[in-house]
């Protein structure tokens, strides 16, 4: 058990240096799990901590706590701060009062709204073409806290009006990740430093939600359609509920890039788990997450006036099937049971999550992994066990909304993302993670 109380000279530090602390500090999953594992917090602390939506709210509530931690939680967080490559506050904390004193004129100077951008050494490049850019930034992060699980009575509440979703596993996933790209045969396009991350966040998330998940790594664009055919053609869909398709690289509005610098259509991704062409995964959600750029333009954001306004989006629709002839039922082509058979859309059931909107170019953290991704990472983790996919979809685009960092190779030029998702769903899509109906 903790000893009440930090040292006073130590928590006179942090009250001190707070503002620039919440401003500054990105309070990560690695620096939450050195604090876990060295004691300091408790896993319903560290919950608590990364629920809050903003860099600085999540900051904030860490410095609340941590006074209260007992003696050694400066120490630990100290260290916490050099192992998270924060050096530059775990200076400031350390330094001598004499010290600290002499130099706090020059704070004032300092814009810390955002996040420093982490110091890499980057060799000078050859020109890369601006439509396949997805430009690499220093922000914040989610963490990776286990999937909150569905209650008994939620899914008791809402199975009726949902998309089926018993199976276990619910379904197969399939990730795609392009990180480093032939330098020959794509010049142009540079390596997605942090796609490696992403990847693995989204094989874990996707794993605590009860899917079957097959990352490949550096696909040309034959070697994706290849491995999208085969994940079609599996035969175990007929015996799952649903399935989920992420695909990450450069990209440009319709087409993401292979690492042969060749385009795949995503519009035969889509057609490939048609009804038509995927039929064992007819009427089941199929879920698909694009994190590539969907042009060239970089979103500087624009000033905004008389404060917030909100918007309000239709949700979505069902749309019924019509039956197939209206005429003499002799007409009508009939199942083994004898009854009409339904006819489908060529095309339902699915969502699609897209990381910026057409025309766009798509954020990422050389560390940390995509904007989106962490995201989607986060309220997955959250909120999957009371919240429909759609309104999830929702809560990224709005919490991508309040993101900003830093321009590619600038200090003052700051950018903003904005991501999207389209869906041909036809009843609430829910996740119930880690809840499995008794029969």
């Amino acid at each position: 058990m903790l000893e009440c109380g930090m040292l006073e000279r130590d928590s006179r530090a942090l009250r001190t240096r707070s503002t620039i602390l919440c401003k500054q500090l990105v309070v990560d999953e690695l620096l939450i799990q050195y604090l876990q594992a060295d004691s300091i917090l408790t896993e319903s602390m560290a919950e608590s901590i990364m629920a809050a939506q903003t860099s600085q709210k999540r900051s904030w509530r860490l410095l609340l706590l941590l006074p209260k931690r007992g003696p050694r939680a400066f120490s630990s967080f100290c260290s916490a701060l050099q192992e998270t490559e924060q050096q530059h506050l775990y200076e400031l904390l350390t330094q001598s009062p004499e010290k600290d004193s002499k130099d706090a004129p020059a704070e004032t100077f300092v814009d810390s709204s955002l996040p420093l951008p982490t110091q890499e050494v980057i060799a000078a490049k050859r020109a890369r073409t601006h439509e396949s850019m997805e430009f690499s930034l220093d922000a914040d992060s989610p963490i990776n806290t286990p999937v909150l699980p569905c209650a008994p009575d939620f899914y008791l509440s809402h199975c009726q009006q949902s998309y089926r979703m018993n199976s276990s596993p619910r379904g197969f996933a399939l990730v795609i990740s392009n990180v480093t790209f032939d330098p020959c045969a794509a010049p142009d396009l540079d390596p997605r430093k942090g796609g490696e991350v992403d990847d693995e966040v989204l094989r874990k998330v996707f794993t605590e939600l009860d899917y079957l998940v097959t990352v490949h790594r550096d696909l040309t664009a034959q070697g994706m359609r290849t491995c999208i055919e085969n994940f079609c053609r599996r035969p175990d869909h007929r015996t799952v509920d649903s399935c989920v398709v992420c695909l990450l690289s450069h990209g440009v509005e319709g087409g993401i890039y292979g690492t042969d610098g060749q385009l795949l259509q995503l519009d035969w991704v889509f057609e490939s788990f048609d009804n038509a062409h995927c039929p064992l995964l007819q009427n089941k959600p199929k879920m698909f997450f694009i994190q590539a750029c969907r042009g060239e333009e970089m979103d500087c954001g624009v000033e905004q006036i008389d404060g917030p306004v909100r918007t309000c989006s239709p949700s979505c629709e069902q749309r019924d099937a019509g039956r197939e002839g209206q005429g003499d039922a002799n007409s009508r082509q009939r199942g083994d049971m004898g009854r009409p058979r339904i006819k489908l859309p060529q095309r339902s059931d699915m969502i699609c999550g897209f990381a910026s909107l057409k025309g766009t170019a798509a954020m990422r953290n050389t560390k940390r992994g995509s904007w989106f991704i962490q995201e989607l990472n986060t309220t997955l983790r959250l909120h999957a066990r009371d919240t429909h996919l759609a309104d999830i979809m929702v809560q990224v685009n709005s919490h991508i909304k309040e993101r900003e960092g830093f321009a590619p190779g600038t200090a003052h030029h700051r950018c903003k993302e904005m991501s999207e998702f389209t869906s041909s769903l036809c009843k609430d899509l829910y996740l119930f993670p880690k809840y499995q109906p008794q029969y």
